[in-house]
């Protein structure tokens, strides 16, 4: 069993939500209080309709709740809560006082914040123009925005009318923007006229002309001017509406009613990665995705009223939803754009130590950023008002987890997080119950029947497998855009085992309930028909100081699969002959003589997604000959050019 990190105090315990969510399932219930995480699971899963229900009344959902649940054969034909009704904005617009709700912060320091009650007003005058324009309930309002407070308003203001929400981050270049936003046919688009990153001022409002050429849908344009800057010039385009989001700021205040929709209203699309094709349009449903949050925010994550939560993220990521939602605890959020280690490498810990933050959250990528540069800041920053910090986006390591209490803080609960873009919410991740251990996940998500499956679709611990999802939840997607009787959404999850939901996540179930993941199943290794997840590779090869970064992939070859590593080397070091040596020999006395590598090559850039997630298949399908599908997708795509025509992959 793996090493012991952090145990939560009695005192924590005896004054955690999750202890009071007992005490609540108790007095409403044949519950009996134990303490014990497996045992509420597993009462959480059985008795699914009672949880999910329990969730909206412990946490106080406002709207109209009928116990209805619908239980189908077809996993994606159940129904939570049908006919019951609520307005996702109202529910995130918890308070209206003169408390701070929203702090935004960019990468050069500039800094402003806004109070329950201005959000509210801006909000209330935002939907309102929306009605002015016509817009009606499920049309699209797509966003290529930074991550800024106007952002999450324009989001809610959305949400109010019963519209539907999609965005982009504007790191997303012209082609992957209109990629995704075409096939929704938004009719209002809000485009920022810059954002920054490292430094750099990067011209967004250039690029809205050939936007507006391709998608002929959009009736409307919303012009968002950076903040604290002055509004940079842009060419009108005729027949096309043109407004500055400060005048409808402007405008009086009028009153705004809360419309209340059902229960399976779409509040928002969000899009695949797009790496293996055309990016799949996700809807999502409100009641659920709020039900999950409310429970992920307030039983795994204790986040309480007035806590400051902040997470590193970007508009095109689901992780920006999850934030945004914590508006609903009726905890104030922090918004930060641009590069997180501008002009200082512990720039997020800083902000998070001067904002006393309580809920950091980042990539696991970021703290592998800190271990590598040696970034050791449990002196410098006293971080007195963190209790939880959350890592997602790959699967953090033994290292990753060690180094946080080593380097960061002691008590503090690490919460690694796991779920994606097509749940909006996670499968797995922490519970103040459990103890942390280095390198696991702590468990099941309450409600959420998570296992491992081998190949003949059979539950098994302590072996690497399949992560899936036996049961529904109220998360799952409404549906595919433009996807005709859900043969796409079906595709998606369900191809590999019958009526199971297949994530795609290669995972390792242990006794102790918690979960280590390996990568995604579609970049697993097979040298010698053995299955090896990448991150088993990554994990040992991080730790080597002549490398930066590396990427894995299995390439066909002599009737096999070999596996092929590229590094990215740190500056002063060479990939010479000693170290290709001490890279084949700890990864062979640390893993297995199967993940030794047959080649290592060295390149000066690893692909990835706008989300910063590494794309070993782009890698895979260049060394193997074929085509990448969808090279919007990378943010780097240039670097892909580095991986043709090796020589060393010839012999």
């Amino acid at each position: 069993m793996n090493k012991v990190l952090w145990r939560a105090s009695e005192n924590l315990i005896n004054k955690s939500n999750l202890q009071r969510f007992e005490r609540f399932l108790s007095k409403n219930f044949d519950y009996k209080i134990s303490r014990n995480y497996p045992k509420l699971l597993e009462w959480s899963i059985k008795n699914r309709s009672k949880f999910w229900s329990s969730v909206w009344d412990f946490a106080k959902v406002k709207g109209e709740k009928k116990e209805n649940f619908y239980y189908s054969k077809q996993f994606i034909r159940n129904k939570y809560l049908s006919d019951s009704k609520l307005n996702f904005a109202e529910n995130l617009l918890s308070k209206n006082d003169n408390t701070k709700a929203i702090t935004f912060i960019s990468e050069n320091s500039y800094r402003e914040q806004i109070t329950w009650h201005d959000l509210n007003l801006n909000v209330n005058k935002i939907a309102n123009y929306f009605k002015y324009t016509k817009l009606k309930k499920n049309e699209r309002v797509a966003a290529y925005l930074p991550n800024i407070i106007e952002t999450v308003e324009c989001f809610l203001a959305t949400s109010a009318i019963g519209a539907i929400w999609s965005s982009c981050s504007p790191d997303f270049g012209i082609k992957g923007v209109i990629e995704r936003f075409i096939q929704i046919k938004p009719k209002i688009l809000i485009i920022a006229d810059r954002y920054y990153y490292n430094g750099k001022e990067i011209n967004v409002i250039q690029r809205l002309n050939e936007i507006l050429k391709k998608i002929k849908s959009i009736k409307t344009v919303i012009i968002v001017n950076y903040p604290g800057k002055k509004l940079l010039n842009y060419k009108k385009v005729k027949k096309i509406k043109f407004i500055n989001l400060k005048n409808i700021k402007k405008s009086k205040t009028s009153k705004f009613f809360f419309q209340k929709f059902d229960f399976d209203h779409s509040i928002s699309i969000l899009y695949s990665s797009g790496t293996t094709g055309k990016p799949k349009c996700i809807c999502h449903r409100s009641g659920g995705v709020l039900l999950q949050h409310l429970k992920e925010h307030q039983l795994h994550c204790e986040i309480n009223p007035g806590d400051n939560i902040f997470y590193f993220t970007t508009c095109g990521w689901m992780m920006w939803n999850w934030l945004v939602s914590s508006l609903a605890s009726k905890a104030s959020i922090v918004l930060f754009d641009g590069s997180p280690m501008y002009k200082n490498k512990d720039l997020l810990i800083k902000i998070a130590e001067k904002e006393k933050i309580t809920l950091l959250g980042v990539s696991a990528k970021y703290i592998d950023s800190l271990k590598k540069f040696g970034i050791k800041t449990i002196s410098k920053y006293k971080l007195k008002k963190l209790k939880t910090i959350c890592s997602t986006g790959s699967p953090l390591s033994k290292d990753g987890f060690e180094f946080v209490y080593k380097n960061i803080k002691k008590n503090v609960h690490l919460s690694s997080i796991s779920g994606g873009t097509d749940i909006i919410s996670c499968f797995v991740l922490g519970n103040i119950y459990e103890p942390v251990r280095s390198g696991e996940i702590q468990n099941n998500g309450l409600g959420m029947d998570v296992t491992v499956f081998n190949s003949n679709g059979k539950s098994i611990k302590n072996k690497k497998g399949e992560l899936v999802c036996k049961s529904s939840f109220p998360s799952m997607p409404l549906k595919f855009w433009n996807d005709k009787k859900d043969l796409k959404y079906k595709n998606a999850y369900f191809k590999r085992f019958k009526n199971i939901w297949h994530h795609g996540d290669y995972a390792e179930k242990k006794n102790s309930g918690g979960y280590i993941i390996y990568g995604r199943s579609d970049a697993t290794l097979n040298p010698g028909g053995v299955r090896l997840g990448t991150s088993e590779i990554y994990s040992i090869v991080e730790k080597f100081e002549e490398i930066n970064e590396s990427i894995v992939v299995g390439q066909p070859w002599d009737n096999d699969v070999r596996v092929i590593l590229f590094v990215v080397l740190n500056k002063n070091s060479s990939l010479d002959q000693n170290l290709i040596n001490m890279l084949k020999k700890e990864i062979k006395t640390n893993a297995s003589p199967k993940h030794v590598p047959s080649k290592i090559i060295e390149v000066s850039d690893i692909p990835r997604t706008k989300n910063g997630k590494i794309v070993e298949l782009a890698v895979k399908n260049i060394i193997d000959g074929n085509k990448i599908k969808n090279i919007e997708a990378i943010s780097n795509p240039k670097v892909l050019n580095e991986f043709k025509n090796i020589k060393e992959l010839k012999y």
